[in-house]
């Protein structure tokens, strides 16, 4: 058997390939260009990858191909359809980023809430040992403890959210087409009206593309926090930076981007140096036990593919 791995960068640089060794002949490469995709895998059994596209285009030329795993829950850089038609299965990986994803998320709404970064800079910046003064309280911060922390998107990831959300004293609301009788659930307008805090866990689709846009902005309060670590073209993100340079938020934070790496031309570029937003390099999935968790089941998936079971199939 013999395995691409078409994206080894995004894995990290501190693990190791050997359960992905003991299945066959394994070529790792660090990046791929779009280019070089078809030429890479045109002799192999199985491709790994995180963020490459396989395209219609792709599928069509590689005959040989059978797997396509992801290194991901999400797929939306995989044409579906096309493997479908030319018989090459699809697994992804389900719930191995779930905590990882929950703690950065939590980090990044206690980080705004808080008005962390302004006062580590306070004090790293010579200003505090200048003022002669033994502590400081601007800015104003406030407790979460009976604040609404809203959740859209109830997955594996938002309901760990909401755990964490509810041991700081939070009530909760969520938004899911359909409702969970076990959470509070209610319509998007509602929740982002009443929210201090919303954080977004949506898989990229047709429906969800932009469903954080200007109108829905408008609905927020101005001092809430909005939180993506979903996909980064579920919310619009010109609508967001045109909301933080107005004040019709009170800050934003994210972990994914419309186009990865952040482009230069990004209209989150205008809004980087606010001191109420927070932009960090799709890296909230990736704790080390989470990506460990993550090659482990990609392994167990291309055995149990070989072995003639579903595991973790999209097609």
């Amino acid at each position: 058997m013999k395995i691409t791995v078409l994206d080894a960068a995004t894995l990290g640089e501190d693990l190791s390939f050997e359960m992905w060794e003991a299945l066959g002949e394994v070529s790792i490469y660090q990046t791929t260009p779009a280019e070089k995709v078809i030429e890479r895998l045109i002799d192999s059994d199985v491709a790994i990858l995180n963020k490459v596209k396989i395209t219609k285009e792709v599928v069509a030329a590689l005959p040989k191909l059978k797997l396509v795993c992801v290194a991901a829950t999400g797929f939306d850089n995989i044409d579906i359809a096309a493997c479908k038609k030319h018989s090459v299965a699809v697994c992804n990986v389900k719930g191995y980023s779930t905590h990882s994803v929950a703690q950065i998320t939590i980090t990044l709404a206690l980080a705004l809430a808080t008005h962390l970064l302004e006062y580590n800079e306070y004090v790293t910046g010579g200003d505090y040992t200048k003022s002669g003064v033994q502590n400081r309280l601007v800015p104003v911060f406030h407790e979460l403890m009976g604040k609404t922390f809203g959740i859209v998107g109830l997955g594996n990831i938002g309901k760990q959210v909401a755990r964490v959300a509810e041991a700081f004293g939070c009530k909760v609301l969520c938004f899911k087409r359909t409702p969970d009788p076990d959470y509070n659930c209610v319509d998007l307008k509602t929740l982002l009206s009443r929210s201090d805090i919303v954080s977004v866990h949506l898989p990229l689709s047709e429906e969800t593309h932009h469903i954080i846009g200007e109108n829905e902005l408008a609905l927020m309060k101005n001092t809430a926090i909005l939180i993506n670590a979903a996909r980064g073209a579920v919310t619009d993100e010109n609508a967001v930076a045109n909301a933080i340079e107005r004040g019709v938020i009170g800050g934003f934070a994210t972990d994914v981007y419309s186009v990865e790496p952040l482009e230069e031309n990004s209209p989150l570029q205008r809004i980087k140096n606010h001191k109420n937003v927070i932009l960090t390099p799709h890296m909230a999935w990736g704790a080390y036990e989470s990506r460990l968790r993550c090659m482990n089941e990609i392994a167990e998936n291309i055995t149990a593919f070989f072995g003639g079971e579903t595991r973790n199939r999209i097609v």
